[in-house]
């Protein structure tokens, strides 16, 4: 799993076959050699074709068996070319003008006919989208195949891929690209998938599932969220955060042009052929074609493909198709879905990319059945049934709707003699390492690695070497730990833990830990970590804010059901001055030194994601996040005597966050964090505001902001950005080149202070309270070279504070799509 988990990350992913017939070519005019579109090519004595999109290429692929194709176009000579059977050809294809005598014929100006045609689609769009019924079931089979492309004979014959020759027997050529492809991993699920409007519900039931090389209850639920990837009734169809707009959306005569090109008589019904492709260059569209049943105004097929030069990152080509079949002449439901995805760093095929490759069927359905009690209880989105891991190839070949290639099959057992190599234990290694930052040794991973070496102004030079148990000691449970030494202060610094886990499904886990180390109080979970050697290069301040704390921490989490969870936290932790944050009382007039504050604490946080999903390993999880709002929740007491305790308080802490689409402008994400302190503590413990002294833009957190600038027993933050995605940018003809893209934040703090909390701990200097709203606003450009956002970031209030900066550049590494 340790080396397959970031492909699934990466993609939802089509089916193309091995064993069947793959044709792809280009279609001109014999005379002129200028590319011919809309040529109609059809395998013959079959229904089975296609035509030539704008630049006179073509693809066409079936199972079905035929000898030749037919190639017609109005105004052309008619041809029937040859093909062979159950392989890969390039076919490239001339056409002969057919010079017919005709009348005279006077053409007048008037509406395109397409333009009518899409209009009724869109009058018709509450009937025939699926989703506006009360409420129906189906069952879905779905096959993902992730797969290495660009692969040839001079990456075949590399010295290293010397026991694998095995693998490359079952190499093939994608029809849509041309490249030839290594495939990798195969998945197959089988579900019962529900639907109900009102109240809207989906739910889905794997009744089977099996992937190659892999037994994995949470990635079997990844892929059976992928049974509908795209809905083509709404205007914007999302993807990677991403809008992609409809063929058909309501604005579609703003971002493309449309073309009638043919008419016929499909499953008895009437259906008109329009072509499209997109108005200006850029932006997230398509071309294809569809056919369109005339009188419902449904759609009945669809093809289409990524606008070859939309501003997206890793994607070479997105290709999809889709069927949809009558039930009762009125309502219209998907029954064929195939997608494929192309990723690649880069557009050459020097570099070796992945295909993500999806096939669904849909079918059985039954409509208008309201929600069962045992399905409607049922807290997750995807269900996994008990036995759905345990069914034997018998049982897959009675209930796949087209059986697999011999390829295709051979990849179950390839799989498995792979991980029998041992160049392939060395290679997964090595995947881990990049990935989760530690070394394996024998029975230990050592890491994170790049924590090993640091500085900071107390502890001078620091070296840490730390690690945890592999999974092969224990898949229940990881004992982790670390020793630091500073070459300044001449200290030791250390800690310990272990998590075991009860149950990974739903994720029922105790961690128990122990930590004697340095802590930058006030620092955003999303900042640097102070031992690194990053953060200790780019800051715009020294770091000498860091404080010595032991810290130690019971903490039991139970997860109800995926994305609602409540975790238990005991706390008992000290907290030490240093020279540069000193701990000072004022006692009848006396300055009088602090040692140390101790503190107990219970907390429980609750969590909640409605939908919320997870690729999950042996411990560790990790989120893909959900399209609703993410709640968190957390109530803490404090234990006034308990271990030495100074203190009684009570904590309430509330933060949403959320994600969504603001298309055709990108995308929005905010986050609120509120709370509120009851009780009377030194400013260590109360709410020290998350400031940013490093030059990386850190979404969570201010970034003009020094640390110890702004204390808080209650307070109110907003966060906000807009991703443009090159809204503005896409339109300014030299600029688009770079395929930059704008973005736009702003962030917001308000809070108060209790006298009483003032006289605790004397503040060091520079601390105050924020009863003055703070606030910041950036514009910046990301996208740059695909990896870097650089932001131009403006203090707006608290100007007169001493050592800050009013304006800044700040930048951020980050993957995008």
């Amino acid at each position: 799993m340790k080396s397959v988990w970031i492909i699934w990350l990466l993609f939802p992913v089509i089916h193309l076959n091995g064993q069947v017939t793959k044709i792809r070519g280009t279609v001109k005019d014999a005379v002129t050699g200028e590319s011919l579109p809309f040529v109609s090519i059809t395998l013959m004595g079959t229904t089975a074709g296609t035509v030539s999109d704008y630049n006179g290429a073509y693809f066409l692929e079936s199972r079905l068996l035929a000898d030749s194709i037919m190639v017609s176009f109005i105004g052309y000579k008619t041809r029937t070319i040859g093909i062979r059977k159950n392989i890969f050809q390039t076919i490239d294809i001339t056409l002969e003008p057919d010079f017919i005598q005709m009348d005279e014929v006077v053409i007048v100006p008037g509406e395109n006919p397409a333009h009518r045609i899409l209009r009724n689609i869109i009058k018709n769009k509450e009937r025939n989208d699926p989703r506006n019924i009360p409420g129906f079931q189906c069952e879905v089979y779905t096959k993902i195949q992730v797969d290495l492309n660009n692969v040839d004979d001079k990456f075949r014959n590399r010295k290293m891929f010397k026991q694998f020759q095995f693998v490359f027997e079952n190499i093939d050529t994608n029809t849509i690209t041309g490249k030839a492809y290594l495939p990798l991993m195969l998945a197959e699920n089988l579900s019962d998938f529900y639907y109900q409007k009102e109240p809207r519900k989906q739910r889905e039931v794997i009744k089977a599932s099996q992937i190659s090389g892999i037994k994995n209850q949470s990635i079997s639920q990844f892929a059976g969220r992928m049974s509908v990837t795209f809905n083509i009734y709404d205007n914007f169809m999302t993807l990677y955060e991403s809008g992609f707009v409809s063929p058909i959306s309501d604005a579609g005569l703003a971002y493309y042009k449309y073309y009638l090109i043919d008419s016929a008589d499909i499953d008895g019904h009437w259906c008109y052929q329009i072509s499209f492709k997109p108005q200006r260059k850029q932006e997230r569209t398509f071309f294809g074609d569809f056919w369109v049943a005339d009188e419902v105004w449904a759609v009945k097929k669809m093809q289409m493909r990524l606008a070859k030069d939309a501003n997206l990152n890793y994607i070479n080509e997105l290709a999809a198709n889709f069927s949809f079949s009558t039930f009762n002449d009125s309502l219209w439901f998907l029954d064929f879905e195939e997608l494929l995805v192309d990723f690649n760093i880069t557009e050459t095929q020097k570099i070796k990319g992945f295909f993500g490759r999806k096939t669904s069927y849909y079918r059985k359905y039954i409509f208008n059945l309201p929600l069962s009690e045992k399905i409607e209880e049922q807290k997750n989105y995807v269900v996994l049934a008990d036995s759905a891991l345990n069914n034997d190839p018998q049982y897959w070949d009675t209930v796949r709707p087209v059986s697999l290639t011999d390829k295709e099959a051979r990849i179950y057992a390839t799989v498995d003699s792979i991980k029998k190599v041992p160049l392939y234990k060395t290679a997964e290694d090595f995947v881990y390492l990049l990935t989760n930052y530690h070394f394996i040794i024998g029975p230990w991973e050592i890491g994170p690695y790049y924590t090993l070496y640091s500085f900071n102004e107390i502890e001078g030079n620091r070296f840490k070497l730390g690690g945890r148990t592999a999974n092969s000691v224990s898949t229940k449970f990881m004992f982790t730990g670390h020793v630091a030494y500073g070459m300044k202060d001449e200290k030791i610094k250390y800690g310990a833990g272990g998590l075991y886990m009860f149950s990974k499904n739903p994720r029922i886990a105790l961690n128990v830990s122990y930590r004697n180390d340095m802590e930058q109080l006030g620092q955003s979970i999303n900042a640097f970590r102070t031992d690194n050697l990053i953060a200790s290069v780019f800051r715009r301040n020294p770091d000498n804010k860091l404080t010595l704390t032991q810290n130690f921490t019971t903490a039991f989490e139970r997860e109800w059901y995926q994305g609602f969870a409540h975790t238990l936290y005991l706390t008992h932790k000290r907290i030490y001055p240093t020279y540069f944050i000193p701990f000072y009382r004022l006692t009848d007039g006396q300055i009088n030194n602090v040692s140390r504050i101790i503190c107990s604490e219970i907390m429980i946080q609750t969590h909640y994601a409605y939908d919320e999903i997870f690729v999950m390993g042996e411990f560790e999880r990790r989120t893909l996040g959900t399209k609703y709002p993410v709640i968190d929740l957390y109530l803490t007491a404090g234990i006034k005597d308990l271990a030495l305790s100074q203190y009684e308080y009570y904590k309430t802490n509330l933060r949403i966050s959320h994600f969504f689409n603001t298309n055709p402008f990108g995308f929005f994400k905010y986050t609120v964090d509120a709370g509120r302190i009851f009780g009377h503590l030194p400013f260590p413990l109360l709410e020290l505001h998350r400031g940013n002294e490093t030059y990386a833009y850190d979404y969570y957190a201010f970034n003009m902001m020094n640390y110890y600038e702004f204390v808080s027993d209650q307070w109110v933050s907003i966060w906000g950005e807009q991703h443009l995605q090159g809204f503005f940018l896409n339109h300014i003809p030299l600029l688009r080149k770079l395929r930059w893209r704008e973005v736009v934040s702003a962030k917001g703090l308000i809070g108060s202070l209790n006298d009483r909390n003032r006289d605790k701990l004397l503040f060091p200097p520079g601390l105050g309270d924020v009863t003055q709203p703070y606030g910041e606003a950036s514009v910046g450009i990301e996208n740059i070279f695909k990896f870097f956002r650089f932001d131009a970031v403006w203090r707006l209030t608290h100007l007169d504070h001493p050592n800050i900066q009013i304006f800044g550049l700040r930048a951020k590494l980050q993957v995008i799509f």
